[in-house]
């Protein structure tokens, strides 16, 4: 591959927007193992929110696929791969970063913590209203 060739790969998969509208890859092979990535992300997505028993299985696919797309991008900058290996690279690290935006996007369930929070800043919203309304100031805590 030539040197301009590799810098065109390298900045393609670099830029901003490069998943919009990429394919997450069927299938991927990571670390000798074969993932149905498609169908791991249309599974955990399908859910809008992740379970806590499946956020360590989450987590352990994002972070194998984070090393994974490090692997194949150190190939094209300082491997001797040929052009056509190195778009083949690119566009699997392209469908990476689409699947891990993807599972980046969801949120862990805890519905006790969230209703927890909303509680306490709908306290906070009605103290402070109340005290605007009835003249009395954070500053002055006496009554007039």
């Amino acid at each position: 591959m030539k040197e301009y060739q590799r810098k065109q790969l390298l900045e393609r998969v670099g830029r901003d927007g490069s998943t919009v509208g990429a394919q997450i890859p069927d299938a991927i092979e990571i670390q000798g193992e074969k993932l149905d990535l498609r169908t791991f992300v249309f599974e955990i997505n399908r859910r809008e929110t992740v379970p806590p028993g499946e956020r360590e299985r989450v987590e352990t696919a994002k972070r194998n696929l984070r090393r994974e797309r490090v692997e194949r991008l150190d190939r094209i900058e300082n491997g001797e791969v040929s052009y056509e290996e190195g778009e083949t690279l690119a566009e699997s690290i392209i469908g990476i970063d689409r699947a891990l935006n993807a599972l980046d996007q969801l949120e862990p369930v805890d519905l006790e913590a969230e209703s927890q929070r909303q509680a306490a800043a709908d306290t906070k919203r009605w103290t402070r209203f109340l005290k605007k309304a009835l003249g009395h100031s954070d500053s002055n805590s006496r009554r007039r």
